[in-house]
């Protein structure tokens, strides 16, 4: 049950997101997975049987709220750094207080904000205190904690994944903050109809904090006209809205990676939505048309040799004119590149015979291949019985080995049956058949 006294008179001077926090389980929204009735967080939660934890979501998604309930059902003092504002001296303060609280038999739970900001030996710090139940560690993170977190930090502590607040749920929070009295905006006479009330849930992008924000900036608008939240109200709370995205950040190389997916698996539709989310998001369009160069080389190869180049005149589109007319340029191969023929076999060829590079050692260039500028080198044999291929039936010399001799004929470079490379696969799969033919009645092997 929670304990009285924890949440404070409200403070009119307080943000409205700040006033109506939580006071139990039951008033959180969202996190259903997390906190669902019976699940066993939820079970150890109530009983105060708390182990130390990382707390990973976005934000807005109720990680304090979460850290200050646990602290609550579990009697024990809260106390709470940002890793932003403090550093190894405040640590360890804070650390020597805990474990004379400890020593007195009370408990601190120590809610460390922005824990990922802490450098390694700042996070160690934490550890011998963890170990000795000093505090009940509970850190809270927006990035992915298997890169920003200590290994030895993260074996002492179990993570729990919160996830964006669903609309229907961030609807659920305005609601209540329209109709409390002591915390909210009830008895203030503010109106506002359903589709307005949508509006607000779908712009705070999954973020209780932004969603309470946004209705009390609205309210106070409101309050010089009649009380009541009107559309045209929301357009100019609305007017900046933006959607989360971290350039560096995990949500960044998530969102680069379904646009590359995307562009793979020839969904045009997909590729262009994740490409206009990280424009959106602020991304730098010239990472992207970097980005859709290399995917031009790697996924389309020489299926759609063209993809590469208008990739470059794309990103020369982009350079010249700018934003937002460039970005034009930067969705139009976008399309064509998710549209058009797929393959990596060139990208294939080259990893595979970096590998035989790398692990045969020095081989000789064969005799017949090396040039002979002086009279000594030809006397050596170099260039001897060496073919020129344009005095060829064909143009090609059929039984003129490129390897090596120690190693043989290599195949790397394998057509797909796809675009271009459907008339490179017929060309290579009879002239390496010829060649083979050519090996084996000189004795060679295939």
């Amino acid at each position: 049950m929670a304990q009285p006294g924890l949440f404070a008179e409200p403070d009119a001077l307080k943000p409205l997101a700040e006033r109506m926090r939580p006071a139990s389980l039951e008033d959180v929204v969202g996190q259903t997975r997390l906190l669902a009735e019976g699940s066993a967080f939820r079970r150890a939660v109530q009983s105060g049987r708390l182990h130390s934890m990382v707390l990973w979501g976005p934000p807005g998604c109720g990680k304090t709220t979460l850290a200050l309930l646990l602290a609550n059902y579990a009697e024990a003092r809260f106390e709470s750094m940002s890793a932003v504002l403090c550093g190894l001296p405040e640590v360890r303060k804070v650390l020597a207080a805990a474990e004379a609280r400890f020593t007195a038999g009370e408990r601190t739970l120590l809610f460390v904000d922005e824990v990922h900001r802490f450098n390694k030996t700042q996070q160690d710090a934490f550890l011998p205190h963890i170990e000795r139940g000093y505090i009940l560690f509970v850190g809270a993170t927006t990035e992915n904690p298997s890169f920003e977190l200590n290994s030895a930090l993260l074996s002492r502590c179990r993570v729990h994944v919160l996830e964006p607040v669903a609309p229907v749920d961030l609807k659920r929070a305005l609601q209540r903050a329209l109709l409390d009295v002591e915390r909210g905006l009830g008895g203030r006479g503010i109106q506002i109809d359903e589709s307005n009330l949508d509006l607000i849930a779908q712009a705070a992008d999954g973020d209780v904090r932004r969603a309470l924000t946004l209705l009390e900036i609205a309210a106070e608008l409101a309050e010089g006209e009649g009380g009541e939240i009107t559309e045209t109200t929301l357009t100019q709370v609305l007017a900046d809205r933006t959607r989360r995205f971290d350039k560096g950040g995990e949500q960044f190389y998530d969102q680069i990676s379904a646009l590359h997916k995307c562009v793979r698996s020839s969904n045009p539709d997909a590729a262009l939505y994740w490409l206009c989310r990280m424009l959106d998001g602020g991304c730098d369009p010239a990472y992207l048309a970097r980005r859709l160069l290399r995917m031009s080389i790697e996924d389309i190869g020489l299926a759609d040799p063209r993809a590469q180049q208008m990739a470059l005149e794309a990103w020369d589109t982009f350079e010249r004119l700018g934003s937002p007319e460039g970005e034009l340029a930067l969705a139009q191969v976008t399309l064509y590149m998710a549209s058009t023929a797929k393959s990596n076999a060139g990208y294939v060829a080259y990893k595979s015979a970096c590998a035989e590079v790398s692990s045969s050692g020095t081989q000789d260039v064969p005799l017949h291949l090396r040039n002979a500028p002086t009279k000594l080198m030809k006397s050596l044999g170099y260039g001897e019985q060496y073919q020129y291929d344009h005095d060829l039936e064909g143009g090609i010399a059929l039984d003129q080995t490129g390897f090596p001799d120690a190693m043989g004929e290599q195949v790397y470079y394998r057509p797909v049956a796809r675009g271009l490379e459907l008339k490179l696969k017929d060309k290579l799969d009879a002239l390496r058949a010829v060649r083979s033919k050519a090996r084996g009645e000189r004795g060679e092997g295939a």
